[in-house]
């Protein structure tokens, strides 16, 4: 089976985990008619490990910087989607608290994968 790069890379793969959790929420989301907030919750999931992705086939480090720059900040997106579900009853405290912690060590990961292009 052929394998690209990214698939390598610890950062995607916890992007990715994470993209697959928040998809449930936005099927729950479908389930409840708000499908606006369904549709911006798998954008923004999957925004993370997309750039991941792309970067890694850039042919600059600071190319590759500038999509990690981008997945980092989905990583904000996400959380404040998250925040804001957990406020209005969708997921619960225990959900919000696990994926924000998850949230937090990938922008983590990304930002001192980042320092390593340099």
């Amino acid at each position: 089976m052929v394998k690209f790069r990214f698939q390598n890379l610890k950062i995607w793969q916890s992007a990715i985990e994470i993209a697959n959790d928040l998809f449930d929420i936005a099927d729950d989301l479908d389930k409840r008619r708000l499908y606006r907030w369904a549709e911006q919750l798998r954008a923004s999931g999957m925004s993370m490990s997309n750039n991941i992705a792309e970067g890694s086939g850039s042919s600059s480090k600071k190319d590759f910087g500038n999509y990690l720059n981008i997945a980092h900040r989905s990583t904000f997106e996400n959380a404040n989607a998250l925040i804001l579900f957990e406020m209005r009853g969708i997921i619960g405290q225990d959900q919000l608290n696990e994926l924000l912690t998850r949230l937090d060590v990938l922008c983590r990961q990304i930002t001192n994968f980042r320092k390593s292009l340099k």
